[in-house]
């Protein structure tokens, strides 16, 4: 069995797509010789569509290109290696900030949940990955499920088990899928006004929401990633690094068609006493901090813990951050601002932050780097739904601890409204089961066994700024249930615990009901642009 289904292509289509894909008929690939806005439109439409990149192509833009001026243009074969310049500068000087001045698209596909993680773990990159809220899943791919097949726990004596216990997950993802778009449809009546299209994607983007968490972590998504060749060097020397053999394999595809765009970027990754040295820096520690944790704290469990703790502040943050907002405007150091800020009345306080921040008249207007003074961190335990999410915000510090069925699992509401709640449960019960059976053998790829409902622990730190941008934009209308709660809980703990009442009320753009309909509104805004043209 292969581990990757390969796409099928005509003739024609192949005469096209070569032009512009630096291959065919792998997961990875690179995209050359288009414009960038085309590039980016292509990666957005991507998050929200089941199909490939180079179908999405075909489908949906060649047409409006103009590409007959490209028939000479062969991608696939890699591009010219002279690159005399960049030879000279970055290998023989070292130069590494040449390396970010090279950027490359890369479409990941085909990837687990497990490994989209590794893939959007570096903060300078773009991502944008496929939505668990628009898409299906129980849609074949190659006509099997969508979930990865490791080719060592598939070949050995678990392999019958993984494969029989994954395909069931997945027919009772599909059965719950429909059984709670029925329900939200009896339920939730059609506003007048809007169309039935709306209505449906609307509705079934809410069931969709609901029953993710049956989702195994073995669920396979696409990626779309750009950044410079010093990220993607920093990316591969991680990924091969890592004890996953899906990461490593996935580092190894994602080389050979890199090299063939930016080749001198990405010399040094394979190189023994270079990459090599590196990567294996990386590997050593890792197997030497699990040795001595497993050492000294075992394998315990903790037990009712809260789900978001602030277990980390300043709690003269604030009179920080009035001088910090201050200081360009002042000529005095900032010892003096804060000792003055220190002597003056919360009135006063007030008045200083009231004209920092300014008239937000949406979100997206935030103040200046004042608000990164200060620093909070929070420990949370959510389902790893809610974590997928939260983990791409790159302006942050986060760590995560190992996928297990360790902390239980939640159940939303409406899957016990809608009379599905024992199905929910029995993948659940598959789930731990599967994931029990594998652990001992394969300890990295059990963690494919576990359902995205099952609760992961993972720390954020992250400064006021990118607070008010995160819990902001988190707790939005259209938000999922399971990240909405955090972003509102570590809200409330920064006024509360923390006592930064002042950096609380600035972010005003903070929701605290969710409608009923969550997509409702977002589709109305599309269709609305979809008509304007």
């Amino acid at each position: 069995m292969t581990v990757y289904v390969p796409e099928e292509f005509t003739d024609a289509e192949s005469d096209v797509l070569r032009r512009y894909f630096t291959n065919l008929d792998q997961p990875v690939f690179a995209l050359v010789n288009l414009p960038e806005v085309v590039k980016g439109a292509l990666f957005a439409r991507y998050s929200r569509s089941p199909r490939s990149l180079r179908r999405l192509f075909l489908d949906e833009f060649v047409n409006d290109l103009e590409i007959s001026g490209d028939q000479a243009v062969d991608a696939t074969i890699g591009v010219d290696r002279a690159e005399t310049l960049y030879e000279r500068v970055f290998v023989e000087y070292g130069d590494d900030s040449v390396a970010q001045l090279g950027g490359v698209h890369l479409a990941c596909e085909q990837a687990s949940n497990i490994l989209t993680k590794i893939l959007e773990w570096g903060r300078l990159m773009s991502y944008l990955e496929q939505s668990t809220r628009y898409i299906a899943y129980d849609e074949r791919l190659g006509g099997r499920f969508r979930y990865y097949r490791d080719p060592d726990l598939v070949a050995s004596k678990f392999g019958t088990r993984y494969v029989g216990d994954m395909d069931r997950m997945f027919d009772s993802y599909s059965q719950l899928a429909e059984i709670v778009t029925n329900h939200v449809r009896e339920t939730v009546p059609k506003v007048a006004g809007d169309s039935d299209f709306i209505y449906r994607q609307a509705t079934r983007a809410k069931a969709l929401d609901a029953v993710r968490g049956a989702l195994p972590s073995a669920s396979l998504s696409n990626v779309g990633i750009y950044g410079s060749g010093q990220a993607f060097e920093q990316l591969l020397l991680r990924m091969r690094a890592h004890p996953l053999p899906e990461s490593r394999l996935y580092a190894d595809m994602m080389l050979t068609e890199l090299r063939k765009v930016i080749p001198s970027f990405l010399r040094r990754v394979d190189i023994a006493d270079r990459g090599g040295k590196w990567s294996d820096y990386l590997s050593t520690n890792t197997a030497n901090m699990n040795s001595i944790v497993d050492e000294i704290f075992g394998s315990s469990i903790a037990n009712d813990v809260d789900e978001v703790s602030l277990v980390d502040f300043d709690p003269d943050g604030e009179n920080k951050l009035v001088a910090a907002a201050c200081y360009q405007y002042s000529h005095l150091p900032e010892s003096q601002i804060i000792a003055k800020v220190e002597k003056m009345t919360t009135a006063e306080k007030t008045q200083i932050l009231t004209a920092y921040i300014g008239n937000r008249d949406n979100r997206r207007h935030r103040p200046g780097r004042a608000f990164e003074r200060i620093d909070y961190r929070f420990d949370v335990l959510s389902d790893y739904g809610a974590f997928r999410d939260l983990q791409r915000h790159r302006l942050l510090t986060i760590e995560w601890q190992p996928l297990t069925p360790y902390h239980g699992y939640t159940r939303p509401d409406l899957v016990d409204t809608a009379g599905a709640a024992d199905m929910f449960d029995e993948v659940m019960d598959r789930s731990s089961s599967l994931y029990e059976t594998l652990v001992a053998d394969y300890p990295n790829q059990a963690a494919y066994a576990v359902s995205m409902a099952y609760r992961i622990r993972y720390n954020m730190q992250f400064n006021a700024r990118e607070a008010m941008h995160m819990l902001e934009l988190r707790s939005s209308p259209q938000g999922h249930p399971s990240y909405r709660r955090v972003a509102l809980e570590m809200h409330r703990l920064i006024a509360e615990k923390a006592g930064h009442h002042a950096v609380a009320d600035a972010m005003t753009h903070m929701t605290q009901e969710a409608p009923e309909l969550e997509r409702l509104e977002s589709e109305r805004r599309a269709e609305s642009r979809r008509n304007a043209k």
